[in-house]
This record gives C-alpha cells, structure tokens and sequence, in this order.
C-alpha cells in the first residue's frame, strides 16, 4: 500500500469579520500561528465585497456587526456560493445557548464564545477545515519535523500507519455502534497520536472533532469518509 507525497500544503485562507480592534488582533494572531492567510474586516459590507469576490477556506464571523448581524451575513454570504460554501463559524461574546440558536439555525458549524483560549480557536477552525476538504492528507513538513528530518523514516511509519488505520477505523465504528463513547475516544486518542507523527493532517482534524463530539453523528460519518479517502 503507497503513500501520497503532495506538495507542501497552501496556506488556508479566511475571512474574519470582527469589528473590535482588541478581537481583531487577537484573532488575527492565533489564525497566522496556525498557519492561516487571514482577510480581516470589520462591516458587513466589506465582509460580502471581499467574500464574494474569493472563495476562502473558512469564514469567521461576529454576531453582532455595525451594520448587520452574522447570520444575515452568512446567508448572502452562501448566495455567491450556492454549490459550494465554505464551512462557518459563529463568534460572540453572549453566552446564553439561545442566543446561538438563530445562528446555528443559519448554518454556522459552531458558535465560539468570547473570550476564548488560542486551543479553543484553534481546535474549531481544524475541525471546520477539515470538513470543507481545505486541509491536506499528508502534512510532509510535520512527519519531518517530528522524525527529525528523516525522510526514510517517514516512509516506513507512514506505511505502517496506513496497515494499522483499517484495524483502527473498524474499532471505532464498532465502539460508536455500542455507544461506548469511553471506547471511542480511547482509541481516536492513540490513533491522533500516530497521526502527529506521519503528518495526517485532515485525518487528525477529523479524529479531533469526533473526539470532542463522539455522540455527533455527523462527526464520525465525516471521520469515517475521511480515513478511507485516505486508505484509497
């Protein structure tokens, strides 16, 4: 069984709508270290001119905007890109889970509350990339990175990381089946450590956001999409 070895992932691109200069630069920062090209604005309208105008790989949005609110936002948003918009997530600083249902409603993936730590951010925009097929299958500057640059090494874990994953996506199906959650993040946490180590990078992200959610039924079907795109 071989491996692909594509070229170093493009940075994702995204476009964050945030008003608050304090926000702005907070977010901007952590999005840059993840790494991420980040289009920043601060009004609806500038949110559709640049929105529509490219495609980005996730859109961050605020709730509340000078000039119109995000879900409002989001559905003009989709409008540029009927067949196939990017994946959404909802940022405010109101806590109240029916204050989110609108915005959950309009499509957002997820309502972040403010404030946030960078792992938070940073574990949601994984999550919502992967969904949207932005991240890359194999992350070759992370398998290095952690084998000390050897690329030999790379090779040989990465085969065996491909042997073992239908093994460990059957022992997750089969937990999530049982609704054994226990067992399920159980074993997504050893399989997550080998994914660290060979730079399987979307299949990380997708074992990550089942995880997190593993009653999700949504999450492991994605999970399970994403292994055997990778298994092919």
């Amino acid at each position: 069984m071989g491996t692909r070895e594509p070229n170093p992932p493009a940075r994702p691109r995204v476009l964050l709508v945030e008003d608050d200069g304090i926000s702005q630069a907070y977010f901007r920062a952590v999005l840059e270290s993840y790494p991420a090209t980040v289009d920043l604005v601060a009004t609806q309208r500038q949110a559709l001119a640049h929105g529509a105008a490219e495609r980005h790989d996730l859109w961050l949005i605020d709730l509340n905007l000078p000039d119109g609110s995000g879900p409002d936002l989001l559905r003009q948003l989709r409008a540029h890109w009927p067949d196939d918009p990017p994946p959404a997530l909802a940022h405010t600083a109101h806590s109240d889970p029916e204050a989110h249902a609108p915005a959950l409603q309009a499509g957002f993936r997820e309502v972040l509350v403010k404030p946030l730590t960078s792992a938070q951010l940073l574990q949601a925009v994984r999550s919502a990339l992967a969904s949207g097929g932005a991240l890359p299958d194999w992350d070759n500057a992370a398998a290095a990175a952690a084998l000390n640059h050897d690329v030999e090494n790379v090779r040989v874990l990465r085969r065996m990381f491909l042997d073992e994953l239908p093994g460990a996506r059957e022992e997750v199906l089969a937990s999530a089946r049982r609704g054994d959650a226990v067992a399920v993040r159980a074993r997504l946490h050893r399989l997550q450590a080998g994914c660290g180590l060979v730079g399987a990078r979307r299949l990380a992200a997708a074992v990550e956001s089942l995880r997190r959610t593993p009653e999700s039924h949504q999450a492991l079907e994605h999970f399970d999409h994403v292994a055997r795109e990778l298994l092919r």
